[in-house]
């Protein structure tokens, strides 16, 4: 059964009809499998095992390595559940749920784990980690640095009910505890924060820290910031730079930073506002979050940066109506894009997918627990019924002027993002680079490396067909040599900026840092925004040989699809209609003209998160001689999606009228190329002088 809410208010909340209270009913509705099924107060907070072949505790590992997973897992299910508990309880001090009492039920067993060092529960001290996991690094950090962050956040959301309840002895031995972990070492990015709050929360209950600490923590914390709000998460970018560096640091400069640091407080505060300029256009109009990045178990908890804006002093939220009521309109449809699902819980736990149990996305620092980090949504629970946040009327930000046909696109230099909201379907479309991982990271490459990522069509893993050897990926180009039948999939994107409306980034097949890029494959890309989706004009750049290219549309959720195939002049273009898991209409079109050779399909199972059956459609073009400048170089694609049950027109499916070639072989190897659109517009791409503005 998915969630029903039932304290529901359709004039202040018109599109997703949730209220404070209805987001109480969803953090219990949350916490209840996982309560229902404790024995007793006295059991430790795990879940039902769902999943043994990637996450943890690993059954391959030594005996030390899994009894300190157990340690960690322990951790995990009480402090992640407490970002939900800790503010259902500020509330609601009697709350029970399955029979327990959550107040006595997290007092008992955050005693256990750090601080009744003989108690089965204790996670161990950072030193007791080291003894038991005997690794020769002195310098290892564990995953109790994560969990205790998430420890002190729950203590202070309801710190009269539990914190201010243990005895000063019983907070001294926690906070000993506690400092352990802040001062040892930790993971150089994000994790940084960890330790930060760790010791921020110490300072306001009295202990003594290590500013020196701190301070070097918090300066390295700014020197990931890459501007546009987003931080780079170690050597990538993805949703961390919301949910932990843009909710934490603000969280810190109210505990810490503002009195001791106001300096650096102050550009946190500054990267904050900044995120908020543009975040909410990251949502589609539904307020859907992208499958983008890792950790996608998290889900919603990507609009935690809403609820962290507003712990700043001058929060570019805080007082303004209308930017309060669209935050509240995503978060609150964010969360009904999962809560809505039947299958998102699994063994009445969130599952380890994106909507049901997925394991191509699932990472191996994950245990069955972990998904309760999407708990960082429900903090705005602490700010009272009658805030701003809740009391004013829900509002569609930017998508309230988009036009049936306009699009939105919002261009982000720093961190090499564009991302377009159309109005004619309500999607949003996201566009990333400064991007490298290892060839053979096909995981990585899937969370990363896709040309596109639809808030509507979540990406899709390797689609796997044993009736068909073709090398194919949803939104990527595959490479297969035809001498030895080896493919390969692009590992490095490279950002080159928008001009003329049009995004150019390159992308290397097996690229190494220590191999010459002029003899790698490479494409570089050329896309635009059209009202229903994206049209590509991408250029080959390859040390000749016979190649077959493969380009997949997004994986289309097959519960019983209708395929149409039309042509027009030299294009092609195929349709697949039909309806997601949850019966809604869903309609794909994947258009091809110079350069491809054919569109094809192939059928999955087990590849798609959004149902168990899927198909992808995809262009095939092939090149088999060198240098003679017979073949193409260019090749144009398009696709488009809408979800509402109504047909594309002619002029969608086909909207070039013509385009046109500088060099008289009309195969794109030199000069700008013209498209010319049939509604009198027109792009010219252009691919001189990318090489000077590459970025990673």
């Amino acid at each position: 059964m998915s969630y029903q809410a039932g304290y529901t208010d359709h004039e202040i909340s018109p599109f997703t009809g949730l209220t404070r209270e209805s987001w109480r009913e969803a953090g219990k509705y949350l916490l209840r499998g996982l309560f229902e099924n404790l024995k007793d107060i006295d059991a430790p907070p795990i879940a039902v095992r769902t999943e043994t072949e990637v996450t943890y505790p690993h059954l391959k590992d030594s005996e030390g390595a899994q009894a300190a997973q157990r340690k960690a897992e322990i951790f995990e299910g009480l402090t992640r559940t407490f970002f939900i508990g800790s503010v259902l309880l500020a509330d609601e001090p009697d709350l029970t749920i399955g029979g327990i009492p959550l107040r006595e039920y997290y007092k008992r067993h955050i005693l256990r784990c750090c601080a009744e060092p003989d108690h089965e529960e204790y996670v161990g001290s950072y030193e007791d980690m080291q003894a038991l996991t005997k690794d020769p690094d002195p310098f290892r950090p564990y995953q109790q640095t994560v969990e205790t962050c998430a420890l002190v956040i729950g203590l202070s959301m309801c710190e009269q009910e539990i914190w201010q309840d243990y005895t000063r002895e019983e907070q001294d031995r926690i906070a000993r505890f506690l400092d352990g972990y802040a001062r040892a070492n930790t993971v150089p990015q994000n994790w940084r924060l960890f330790n930060m709050l760790d010791m921020a929360f110490l300072y306001r209950h009295g202990y003594e820290i290590d500013e020196n600490i701190m301070r070097e923590h918090a300066q390295a914390i700014l020197g990931w910031y890459a501007g546009d709000g987003w931080y780079r998460d170690g050597h990538t970018f993805d949703y961390y730079s919301c949910w932990a560096f843009n909710f934490y640091a603000p969280l810190w400069n109210e505990w810490y930073g503002y009195e001791r640091m106001p300096e650096i407080a102050a550009r946190y505060e500054e990267n904050s506002n900044e995120l908020m300029k543009t975040y909410g256009r990251f949502f589609d109009r539904d307020g859907w979050v992208n499958m983008w990045g890792r950790s996608c178990i998290y889900r919603n908890a990507a609009t935690s940066a809403f609820d962290g804006n507003l712990f700043l002093r001058r929060s570019i939220l805080n007082g303004e109506e209308a930017a309060l009521g669209s935050a509240r309109r995503i978060c609150s449809g964010a969360l009904l894009q999962f809560l809505d699902r039947e299958d998102f819980l699994a063994e009445g736990v969130p599952s380890l997918g994106f909507y049901g149990q997925f394991t191509p996305l699932v990472q191996g620092y994950s245990c069955a627990e972990s998904p309760y980090w999407l708990g960082k949504a429900f903090l705005c629970l602490h700010l009272p019924a009658d805030h701003p946040f809740w009391t004013v009327k829900e509002r569609e930000g930017d998508w309230e002027s988009l036009g049936a046909r306009d699009v939105k696109e919002t261009i982000l230099d720093g961190p090499g993002m564009v991302f377009s909201n159309h109005g004619a379907n309500g999607e949003t479309i996201l566009r990333t680079a400064k991007l490298i991982r290892r060839p053979d990271d096909t995981h990585g490459l899937w969370n990363y490396g896709k040309l596109c990522y639809n808030t509507k069509y979540p990406w899709e893993s390797t689609p796997q067909d044993a009736a068909d050897t073709e090398a194919v990926e949803s939104q990527q180009y595959v490479l297969k040599n035809l001498l030895d039948g080896e493919a390969e999939i692009a590992n490095a994107t490279f950002y080159a900026g928008v001009r003329d409306g049009v995004l150019y980034r390159r992308q290397y097949f097996r690229y190494r840092l220590e191999t010459d890029c002029h003899w790698t494959q490479a494409v570089d890309l050329a896309d635009m925004t059209v009202p229903f989706g994206i049209l590509r004009a991408d250029k080959m750049r390859f040390y000749r040989r016979p190649t077959r290219i493969t380009l997949g549309a997004y994986g289309f959720p097959d519960n019983g699809t209708e395929v149409e195939e039309r042509t027009l002049d030299q294009a092609r273009a195929v349709i697949l209609k039909g309806r997601d898991a949850c019966g809604r209409p869903r309609q794909l079109a994947m258009t091809v003209w110079d350069g491809w050779q054919e569109l094809c399909l192939k059928h999955s199972r087990g590849t798609n998160p959004d149902s168990a059956s899927s198909v992808v459609v995809y262009a095939v073009g092939e090149l088999k001689k060198q240098y003679d400048g017979s073949e193409p170089y260019l090749f144009f694609s398009q696709v488009i999606t809408r979800d509402d049950g109504q047909d594309f027109t002619e002029d969608d499916l086909f909207p070039i009228r013509r385009i046109v070639y500088a060099d008289p072989g009309r195969v794109g190897a030199y000069g700008p190329v013209r498209i010319e659109w049939k509604d009198g517009t027109a792009r010219t791409v252009d691919f001189d002088g990318i090489e000077g503005r590459l970025m990673l």
